[in-house]
């Protein structure tokens, strides 16, 4: 598991960027944007490159073959690239150049994200893809909880500085990947597809496979919306200040990070469906609740269960796509995955965004409560006979 806990910092660095954009990046608009919903459709920049590129990215990788191996290079160009234009965010002078920097960035990171996530099910076995998503995520999430925690601390002292720290530690993480993942040592089986082999999208879609990606847009609408709109809620609903409400964020990281291996190793233990749909109950009831907080301190700890709820469906919920295909369609499933995120994140904001034009910030979470029984749904739909590994199998290991 060296190898995935390495690996884990091509995590950290996309964590800690994602998690600054979308903390600080609403504060920026805010200043130039009166619409709540125009803010959220700006908010989704991200995903327009996701929805087209990353597929095509991800399906190009399985085919690419380099001195470096398949995913390597792309991070080779994207990590620079998005370390520079994010660090240029908080510069700009105008509207306009907010918006550059913004799309310069984006772009970057959808060169190399369905590349960085491909690489942990090219370097570990299917029996210890959900503990190693655990540890991949665990090192996400102590990216997410530096960002909200101390970026809130920066940002304060200067809006420039979290964006210039996360630019730094991409760097940093990007040497320590290519100095320690060999890819054509490391991977299981490195035999990238030939250029004129296809791997279609639509044989990827069977039928468990439909009901899950349903499952999934439904709980990244309902999550993408409190991500994109926490902070204005918390500062324009709760009367909070902008450092108490990004930093409210760093309590639902930091149980995710906390919860990230343990629900890795109950999805190997009792199956990756029934640990997700524990997860999204749990999650219909947090945000229900967390409607009725009106101070920090039940605020907090609703995030810290709701942290918990998220760990037990993110950290399976890519395994399971993964187990569903073939593995010489890793890269390809990856950008799927991502393509129905990408899709639900679009779509988030925007009308989460109307909506709070409409009715108020109060309507964000039991919007996103809403949109998790519809998840629910979904996922009882999806019959996954045969992917629980017996409790007494070998492969099965609580050591990391």
């Amino acid at each position: 598991m060296k190898k995935t806990w390495l690996l884990g910092f091509g995590f950290f660095s996309i964590s800690i960027t994602w998690a600054l954009y979308n903390a600080f990046v609403p504060f920026f608009l805010d200043k130039f944007l009166t619409s709540t919903a125009l803010i959220g459709f700006m908010m989704t920049i991200d995903n327009y490159f996701a929805l087209f590129l990353q597929p095509w990215i991800g399906s190009r990788s399985d085919r690419t073959n380099t001195r470096l191996g398949r995913r390597m290079p792309y991070l080779l160009i994207g990590m620079p690239l998005a370390a520079l234009f994010g660090a240029l965010i908080p510069w700009h002078t105008s509207l306009l150049t907010l918006v550059l920097f913004m799309v310069l960035m984006n772009l970057s990171m959808s060169l190399y994200r369905s590349p960085t996530v491909a690489l942990m099910p090219d370097i570990t076995h299917d029996s210890k893809r959900t503990k190693a998503n655990g540890i991949i995520n665990f090192m996400g999430g102590i990216g997410s909880i530096i960002a909200f925690a101390g970026g809130s601390f920066l940002y304060e002292k200067h809006h420039s500085l979290p964006f210039l720290v996360a630019s730094i530690l991409t760097l940093i993480c990007l040497v320590i990947l290519l100095n320690n993942i060999k890819e054509k040592r490391d991977a299981l089986s490195y035999s990238p597809a030939e250029e004129k082999t296809k791997i279609s999208f639509k044989e990827q879609w069977n039928r468990p496979t439909i009901f899950l990606l349903g499952a999934i847009f439904f709980w990244f609408l309902s999550y993408q919306g409190v991500e994109a709109f926490f902070t204005l809620y918390g500062t324009k609903h709760l009367q909070l200040t902008e450092g108490q409400s990004s930093f409210s964020l760093a309590f639902f990281s930091l149980a995710f990070v906390a919860a990230a291996i343990p629900s890795g190793l109950l999805g190997n233990r009792f199956g990756k469906k029934l640990i997700i749909t524990l997860g999204v109950i749990g999650l219909i009831v947090i945000f229900a609740a967390i409607s009725f907080a009106d101070a920090l301190l039940p605020l907090r700890t609703l995030l810290i269960i709701g942290g918990i709820c998220w760990a037990m469906i993110n950290i399976n919920s890519y395994p399971f796509i993964v187990s569903l295909g073939k593995e010489q369609s890793i890269g390809t499933r990856t950008g799927i995955y991502y393509l129905i995120s990408s899709l639900a994140a679009i779509a988030s904001p925007p009308l989460m965004g109307g909506l709070i034009d409409l009715l108020g910030y109060s309507v964000l979470f039991y919007f996103s409560s809403g949109g998790m029984v519809i998840a629910l749904l979904f996922l009882l739909c999806v019959k996954d006979k045969g992917l629980v590994r017996p409790v007494n199998d070998p492969s099965i290991s609580t050591s990391l």
